[in-house]
């Protein structure tokens, strides 16, 4: 079940592979029946005897279940790999990691990309649309598969964060603790709007042709866009200007707009590399499930937390202004309301939004102590040995 190795005296892992889990049907929020599914998902550590130590770990948008670890080849790591491995913030010599691509996604699980059996081609718009709470469903039918009864902890960044706030209040009795980093428990006009913004982009390419074009050129200019409007909300004013200023390139003669600004050509790198991993469909898809969330599904905070017993860590930074600390304050405020144990940390970042990927060794501080509490309290009440 495990399959990942540590090298201890690296503190990396080794090559990782991707793996799938595959079930029959899944009846969704809006009442809709989607079947069979696929969910792609990586593994690091090993699983205790107890199974006591497992962690799921939830990405974010444009994230996959490679969360860790290097696929044989490849020279880049997981998107996380800074804070899962040996000696690390999710030590896999203590803990057993789980990362899956969400439902919807183009990594390797269902979404929009895949075929659909009733016509042979891929689903495309005929896709239904999915929730976060979806997402979790999926998540928790792979946790039954794994033989895990409770998690030790759920913990992501951004869309991520809404994942851990799901199985928070939809599955309380299956984990110990969460970790919402840098989240919202539901999203602000503005978070809307920057979304809109980048679907509208993407429908707006000529190549999409309403979601059929799989058999064709891809709408990539449409998404390049969309990636840079994400990408603009994920940093600061602050780490823009220190990490570009009004530095200028040299424009190729003739040409009038080009991308004059350093700045300018960063965006359009990150626009083009982006088209190469993923799917437009699935961003459009996504994206508005993350719009529609509402952690507390429409109820009080003492409704919404009535059943939960979890320790919760938020983590928040001062600079992001995609996910301004105001909403991870509004979280605490609920938790206390409901009598949940919970603790705050606001982050000193210039890095925006990105932080959570980047402020590796604050985090990794917290989130160690953190777990070894949880996981302390977890093996004393139940009556384990440590």
């Amino acid at each position: 079940m495990t399959n990942s190795v540590t090298e201890k005296s690296l503190g990396r892992l080794s090559v990782v592979k991707r793996k799938f889990f595959t079930f029959n049907e899944l009846i969704l929020e809006n009442g809709e029946t989607l079947g069979p599914i696929t969910i792609a998902y990586e593994t690091y550590g090993q699983l205790n005897s107890y199974r006591s130590n497992a962690v799921l770990v939830h990405h974010a948008l444009s994230g996959d279940a490679h969360a860790a670890g290097y696929y044989e080849g490849e020279k880049d790591p997981g998107w996380w790999d800074s804070m899962i491995g040996p000696g690390k913030a999710f030590d896999t010599n203590e803990y057993f990691v789980i990362c899956s691509n969400v439902l919807g996604g183009c990594k390797g699980s269902t979404g929009p990309s895949s075929i659909n059996p009733k016509s042979g081609k891929p689903y495309a718009l005929d896709f239904p649309l999915i929730t976060i709470g979806d997402i979790v469903n999926c998540q928790k039918r792979l946790i039954d598969y794994l033989g895990i009864e409770q998690l030790l902890t759920v913990v992501g960044g951004s869309m991520g964060g809404m994942q851990a706030l799901s199985w928070l209040v939809n599955y309380p009795e299956r984990i110990r603790s969460a970790i919402p980093i840098a989240t919202t428990a539901k999203h602000s006009p503005q978070q809307i709007a920057f979304n809109e913004a980048g679907r509208l982009a993407i429908m707006a390419d000529p190549n999409w042709n309403f979601g059929n074009y799989y058999e064709s050129k891809p709408p990539a200019k449409g998404l390049a866009v969309a990636r840079m409007i994400g990408h603009i909300t994920y940093m600061s004013d602050v780490s823009m200007a220190e990490k570009f200023g009004r530095q200028k390139k040299w424009a190729s003669q003739g040409e009038k707009f080009t991308a004059d600004f350093e700045v300018e050509g960063y965006l359009r790198y990150r626009g083009d590399n982006f088209v190469k991993r993923f799917d437009a469909n699935t961003y459009l898809y996504i994206t508005k499930a993350m719009d529609h969330f509402d952690g507390f599904d429409g109820k009080s905070a003492q409704e919404a937390f009535q059943h939960v017993k979890a320790k919760v860590m938020v983590i928040a930074f001062k600079s992001d202004w995609l996910y301004p600390a105001y909403q991870s304050q509004e979280i605490v405020r609920a938790c206390k309301i409901a009598d949940l144990g919970i603790s705050y940390c606001e982050i000193e970042s210039t890095y925006g939004h990105d932080a959570f990927l980047l402020e590796i060794e604050e985090e990794s501080h917290l989130i160690r102590h953190f777990l070894k509490k949880v996981f302390y309290d977890y093996e004393v009440i139940d009556g384990y040995s440590i």
